[in-house]
């Protein structure tokens, strides 16, 4: 496999907008080192700062990333799925984002359909917060694999494949992967990335609402168009 440059002006990444940037990450000094001293004292005054920022242990001081915009980056390591992701067991986190909008939204509902069918969810509506980034970093490109081992990797079914592939990755300091989204019809380019430092600190774009209609996402709505948009 080979790796490639990614340098997309834009990354675009999605995430429920109950879950609120994660502040304290960008009060923090650069210097990351020292984060676990000056974080412990914060504790003291508040308690609510662990649940807050996560599990900090989970990401190294030198990958550590702090300004405007880190708890959007930061949270995505700090706070795990214990379900996993495509490129992780649930030991550890991925920031996902891809290169366009409509394949951010078309990762997103599948993963956002499963939830709410997993729940049994009554027809509801559920509010998104798009982040974009910049991402100027070296990755390992799926793309250049010998299609078989592509085809396990991606599986839209099952990510035992993926998962054991993105651990032997993360454990000899790769940045993340690059490769083709297998939830948009056009197959938009992805990242995920094992490092807070691999991508740009994201800002918020617009808003999003899906509407979960009982059996799938039919609609959402773009908060800056002004409309709803079927899928």
């Amino acid at each position: 496999m080979s790796a490639c440059r990614v340098e997309w002006p834009q990354a675009w990444r999605i995430i429920a907008a109950r879950y609120p940037p994660i502040a304290v990450f960008e009060r923090l000094t650069p210097h990351p080192a020292i984060w676990d001293a000056l974080l412990a004292l914060e504790r003291l005054t508040n308690p609510q700062i662990r649940d807050e920022m996560g599990d900090i242990s989970l990401v190294r001081p030198e990958d550590r990333v702090s300004d405007p915009g880190a708890g959007f980056v930061m949270g995505a390591f700090t706070h795990l799925n214990p379900k996993g992701s495509r490129f992780s067991d649930g030991s550890y986190g991925v920031y996902y984002a891809a290169a366009d909008l409509d394949t951010a939204i078309a990762e997103t509902v599948f993963h956002f359909e499963n939830l709410a069918r997993d729940s049994a969810d009554p027809p509801r509506r559920e509010e998104m917060r798009v982040l974009v980034g910049a991402i100027a970093e070296t990755f390992e490109d799926l793309v250049s694999l010998p299609e078989a081992e592509r085809a396990r990797i991606l599986d839209p079914n099952s990510y035992a494949a993926a998962q054991a592939f993105g651990r032997a990755l993360r454990e000899v300091g790769s940045n993340g992967v690059t490769y083709p989204s297998v939830r948009s019809r056009e197959g938009g380019a992805c990242i995920g990335a094992f490092k807070p430092r691999a991508v740009g600190l994201p800002h918020e774009e617009r808003h999003l609402s899906y509407r979960w209609n009982g059996h799938r996402v039919d609609h959402y709505f773009d908060y800056l168009r002004d409309r709803w948009i079927d899928l």
